[in-house]
């Protein structure tokens, strides 16, 4: 199927460095001075103080504005622990560490992070802040998805660098009919299309404005290769200014979707031959240099250790950027989405793909599907850097032309090969504490679990009649 995983928005990153796309902070976002004046002028009424799930969504309370200035920013607030130890249907579930019934389901405490804070444009009266998951000891919960990114971003400043980050997320969206059955937005190939329906026109717009009042502005919206399948990218920032940025985003897309009488998806493969990555674009930096890229404009000996880094270390870290068993239906080639770990120049068929010039020459990661968390995928690829350049890897020879056809380790087939991977490998358990390793491996458990038990569909549909 043509372009249905192709991510070709990154046109901005090849003119522009990445230090200098990020701008100033919008006035979407606010201060907590700020926030005091517009609770007392009566303009917001609500805060949500969200935590982001193992899932990448937004889970918390909605708090009266006066109490949380009162109360919430000084004393911090609680929340169940098993916010971070359950599945994607909210089961209670044993198997945990953290929390189950063995523990009692006990409460962590959430510290605001009032950086963080901004308005909901999509939300009458509201501001949203996300908070910090730590133990009542003040230590963070370290299986806690912006906690997991920070402590990679750690270990990659012992090194003297630090990232900058891109993301940009293909999504589909269905015409919710009241039924059942989801008709995609469009059916035809609108790949890089300008002439859209009204309705589509209307969310686009709609979300560009919902997301630039939350300061959020966009780069790029366009349209996909598959029927009702969208692109956003978002402007260069700190990976965790642009992770937080995108569970706002997805909360903002449902939201409006549902006003228009769409449905998005982020699922990896939504529909057979569809695919939807999550591509994570990454520089390295030290101080304002960018150094993945040496003065005649060849790769560095630290773009060549990250990339290599990314090849050796990213195959056993699977469930942190295909979290799912449909993740895997995402891996076909021709598809976009990459089906080896290779490395090339601006080629679109490789997992790792060297884009751009100069100071914006970057990194695109080509193998978290649109289902990732986004902490977990870019601690992931974070954690897979700091090994190649730990051990100073090279790469092999960058492939020219289809890598479909090439060699290189394969990308997991199964959700199933990749847990083994993640459980057994000892690159993941150095770059992540055992507990860790084993509450990601357990939720990876609990999906393989949860589909072995399920007849489906397409199976009725293939033996009913003919077994």
């Amino acid at each position: 199927m043509p372009s249905v995983d192709s991510g070709n928005s990154a046109d901005a990153r090849r003119t522009a460095p990445p230090g200098q796309q990020h701008g100033h902070a919008s006035s979407g976002q606010l201060t907590l001075y700020r926030l005091r004046d517009l609770v007392a002028a009566g303009r917001i009424d609500t805060v949500l103080l969200a935590v982001p799930d193992l899932q990448g969504r937004l889970k918390g309370k909605r708090y009266n504005a006066k109490h949380f200035l009162d109360r919430i920013v000084t004393g911090g607030a609680d929340m169940c622990a098993y916010v971070l130890a359950t599945d994607v249907d909210m089961r209670p579930v044993s198997g945990f560490k953290l929390a189950s019934w063995e523990t009692g389901y006990q409460d962590f405490a959430v510290t605001p992070v009032m950086s963080t804070l901004r308005f909901v444009p999509w939300m009458p009266g509201t501001a949203v802040v996300l908070g910090d998951a730590v133990d009542h000891h003040g230590e963070p919960i370290e299986v806690a998805p912006r906690q997991m990114l920070r402590r990679q971003l750690s270990r990659l400043a012992a090194h003297g660098l630090h990232v900058k980050s891109g993301l940009e997320t293909e999504f589909l969206l269905y015409q919710d009919t009241g039924d059942q059955a989801l008709k995609p937005l469009s059916i035809e190939n609108l790949d890089y299309a300008l002439d859209h329906t009204p309705v589509a026109t209307r969310f686009f717009r709609r979300l560009q404005a919902g997301l630039a009042g939350a300061g959020l502005p966009v780069e790029a919206v366009k349209t996909e290769g598959a029927g009702g399948q969208v692109e956003v990218t978002f402007p260069y920032g700190e990976p965790l200014t642009a992770c937080d940025g995108h569970l706002i985003f997805k909360h903002a897309a449902r939201a409006l979707g549902a006003r228009a009488g769409l449905t998005p998806t982020f699922m990896a493969a939504p529909e057979t031959g569809v695919a939807s990555g999550l591509h994570l674009h990454i520089s390295l930096w030290r101080n304002n240099a960018n150094m993945l890229s040496d003065p005649d404009g060849t790769l560095s000996k630290s773009a060549e250790h990250a990339i290599a880094g990314l090849l050796d270390a990213l195959p056993q870290l699977g469930p942190l950027y295909a979290p799912n068993i449909n993740s895997y239906k995402r891996y076909v080639r021709g598809s976009f989405a990459p089906t080896t770990f290779t490395w090339g120049h601006d080629n679109r068929t490789c997992a790792i793909r060297v884009v751009g010039h100069g100071d914006g020459l970057h990194l695109e990661v080509r193998v978290p599907g649109a289902d990732a968390n986004p902490y977990l995928a870019l601690a992931a690829a974070v954690a897979a850097m700091n090994h190649g350049i730990a051990q100073q890897l090279t790469p092999g020879p960058a492939e020219i032309g289809n890598a479909y056809g090439a060699g290189g380790t394969p990308v997991p087939s199964t959700l199933k090969r990749a847990q083994v991977a993640f459980r057994h490998s000892a690159i993941v358990r150095d770059a992540l504490d055992a507990d860790v390793v084993e509450h990601y491996a357990h939720l990876a458990q609990l999906e393989i679990d949860h589909h072995q038990r399920i007849v489906t569909d397409a199976e009725r549909h293939r033996w009913l009649t003919r077994a």
